[in-house]
């Protein structure tokens, strides 16, 4: 036996009374999904988005990230549920959102605002409204999807939310039975989110003014969720198109 296998052995033995199993690997969890409304990345997740837990979005901007939360949203609210988005930096749409198919007669907008901070304080403030908003939705109950973005924060000031927070979030997501979707650059919820995916735009197909369609790449990074009864992987990555017509100078 090697010298890692009887350490490992001695610790699993010292630790059994109070932490049965604690070297073992977690079981993936079977969770409930809900359909992102996009065929592909439904495939890719075996049903689509978790319920009652984190999922993360990440990509750079333009990556698809905004698109593939609304038409989550546009899904959950077509049902007649009730969902919120928190926007931290205040870069929705609602035209956009409108487009996309979501309610926004059902749609919660927390706009976050600096409160006349100083400029150095001022992103912190917004994150700390950011994240006590979620904190009362989710305890709240009654919201089918919360979106919190964070996709114009910077990396370094998201990076610094707690563990511990992220970790209230999942609890409360569960109890909930609130799919709880976190946009960013980078994933930030570390072991208390159930699945991880990163965003990448193929291509833009239209001309200087007109915007007709665009094509992503979704990656699926991590999953902590059972894919199906019958355990059938799906392929790690997929395509997908969220086609229409956009007024590039319009929307300038």
């Amino acid at each position: 036996m090697s010298a890692a296998s009887v350490l490992r052995l001695q610790i699993e033995r010292t630790l059994e009374g109070r932490i049965p199993a604690a070297l073992s690997p977690r079981q993936l969890t079977a969770y409930e999904t809900a359909s992102c409304g996009v065929p592909a990345v439904d495939d890719l997740l075996g049903g689509g988005l978790p319920v009652g837990a984190i999922s993360e979005i990440t990509g750079s901007e333009s990556s698809g990230r905004t698109t593939l939360a609304l038409s989550f949203l546009a899904q959950r609210t077509s049902e007649r549920q009730v969902c919120a988005w928190v926007d931290v930096n205040d870069t929705l749409d609602p035209e956009s959102a409108a487009a996309n198919g979501v309610a926004l007669s059902r749609l919660l907008w927390v706009r976050c605002a600096d409160a006349g901070k100083t400029k150095d304080r001022k992103f912190e403030a917004r994150l700390e409204q950011a994240i006590r908003a979620v904190d009362l939705i989710l305890n709240a109950s009654g919201f089918a999807a919360v979106v919190l973005d964070l996709g114009g924060t910077a990396k370094e000031l998201a990076s610094r939310i707690p563990l511990a927070t992220w970790f209230k979030f999942r609890q409360a997501a569960q109890h909930g039975r609130a799919s709880l979707l976190v946009l960013g650059r980078m994933p930030y919820g570390q072991s208390s989110s159930a699945v991880m995916v990163e965003c990448a735009q193929e291509r833009a197909e239209g001309n200087t003014t007109v915007l007709k369609s665009l094509r992503f790449t979704v990656r699926r990074e991590r999953q902590r969720f059972a894919q199906s009864i019958s355990g059938h992987r799906k392929p790690p990555a997929s395509t997908w198109s969220a086609s229409g017509s956009w007024d590039a100078a319009r929307r300038a």
